[in-house]
């Protein structure tokens, strides 16, 4: 792989359209991140959950401040990446590097696009529905591949299908994103096949393969595999990925505190732990400055919270930096975060045992994926029994609550399904509370 290929401003869709960096205001690449921001489904993030439920008295982060989070990294991470590339000689257009903030910042805001309501536990109730409730029924009239796609529903597969998928009535190309930006975004550049040989995550729904080889071919993207077929990612992936690593396992520290679930003491140990007395000096001494005049303990953890993602999205950039050749060559295989040394290794660490102890599994987030079960299984079994048998007289009451974007005239029965997919994981959690309440008649 190489840069000069890798960074194009070609757009999905708009293929013979020539699009070059003018003397505009914006940049292709800047285009990507303000039509990604000012989308109604990157808009419809701020309610859906991340961790905790959406907030009472205490804001906690949703999937909207998450995302702006780790756009925010992101382009940091990318600037300093950006400027180490531009002393070598094997890449020969230099301005364009100019761009990595905004392709990276870009696919950050998406990356959490395609998750459905409740989290985590929302991708856990679709993908149980088909596998182990009446979503089995359908196994008989999809192809294997096509099984795996619904019985594994995979909220990354999703971030780029909506982006580029052509709903009814819509644009060719989805959202019409710049060829790089979309690779950004394929955290695993595999099909949900990859599934059957040991691979727990997926990039592409068989409905977006022919899409993701368009991308991987004007990409120059290194194939590593014809059995099940995968390619090398991105190089700029690995940036992506970081800037979420450091975001949501900070953030949920902070937040956690906020929530009580950890008492001050154990949150400031956490944050401390980052830091080397001897080495990170500098940081000690302005710590103790600004604690004599910052008092409040929620703005001296927000302090230690910014120090620690400033410290991480160096060390991070450092990693890629070194690990450059064997990123561009496709032979890097684990994340940027594991690729940190001394303390930030073992607090980072830490602070994962204590987030799967103490945070993740808090009464709390237990009761939100309790719902996200509950509420998506049944509103999955309505209306897939409903394509069924859609002349039934209740059948076409449900299905005609479908906006006309998902409609399923027409259709295989795979694409049905996945139509109905599309609406559900689209939701927020409070419209599907809604839906469901409306449809058990709970809200007369």
């Amino acid at each position: 792989m190489n840069w000069d290929k890798l960074l194009s401003a070609k757009r999905l869709g708009l293929e013979n359209r020539e699009f070059k960096n003018t003397d505009e205001i914006r940049s292709q690449f800047q285009r990507d991140y303000d039509r990604i921001i000012f989308s109604s489904p990157f808009r419809r993030l701020q309610n859906k959950t991340q961790v905790f439920p959406l907030p009472g008295s205490v804001f906690v982060h949703n999937r909207l401040t998450h995302s702006l989070e780790v756009a925010s990294v992101g382009r940091s991470l990318a600037n300093l990446v950006a400027q180490e590339l531009r002393k070598r000689d094997d890449i020969e257009n230099k301005e364009i590097l100019n761009e990595l903030g905004s392709i990276v910042s870009s696919a950050c805001l998406a990356h959490d696009m395609g998750n459905p309501p409740f989290g985590h536990a929302g991708e856990e109730a679709i993908s149980k529905y088909f596998a182990e409730g009446n979503g089995k029924k359908i196994q008989n009239v999809v192809t294997e591949e096509e099984w795996n796609d619904l019985t594994h529903f995979e909220g990354n597969a999703n971030a780029l299908r909506m982006l580029t998928h052509q709903f009814k009535g819509r644009r060719s190309g989805g959202f019409a994103l710049t060829y790089s930006t979309l690779a950004t975004l394929i955290k695993y550049p595999y099909g949900s096949d990859a599934m059957l040989q040991g691979k727990k995550k997926f990039g592409y729904f068989q409905a977006e393969k022919e899409t993701f080889l368009k991308i991987a071919d004007e990409l120059g993207l290194k194939k590593m595999s014809d059995e099940p077929l995968s390619y090398a990612r991105h190089p700029l992936v690995f940036l992506v990925e970081a800037a979420d690593d450091i975001c949501y396992e900070i953030m949920d520290i902070e937040d956690a505190h906020k929530l009580k679930i950890l008492d001050t003491q154990t949150t400031f140990d956490l944050l401390l732990g980052f830091f080397d007395e001897k080495t990170d000096k500098k940081f000690f001494k302005n710590k103790d400055e600004i604690f004599k005049e910052v008092t409040d303990i929620n703005e001296q953890v927000a302090y230690l919270r910014a120090s620690v993602i400033g410290k991480l999205t160096k060390e991070t950039a450092d990693v890629f930096i070194k690990n450059h050749d064997l990123i561009i060559e496709g032979k890097y295989d684990q994340s940027l975060i594991k690729g940190l040394q001394g303390k930030s290794k073992e607090a980072f660490e830490i602070c994962k045992k204590i987030a799967v102890k103490d945070i993740y599994k808090h009464r709390s987030v237990v009761k939100i994926e309790l719902t996200g079960f509950n509420v998506l299984g049944t509103l999955l079994d309505e209306f897939i029994t409903a394509i069924f048998s859609p002349d039934s007289d209740y059948s076409e009451k449900i299905l005609s609550i479908l906006p006309l974007q998902f409609s399923v005239e027409g259709h295989s029965f795979y694409k049905k399904a996945m139509s109905i997919v599309d609406f559900i994981s689209g939701m927020t959690d409070l419209y599907a509370v809604d839906l469901y309440k409306d449809i058990k008649g709970m809200n007369l």
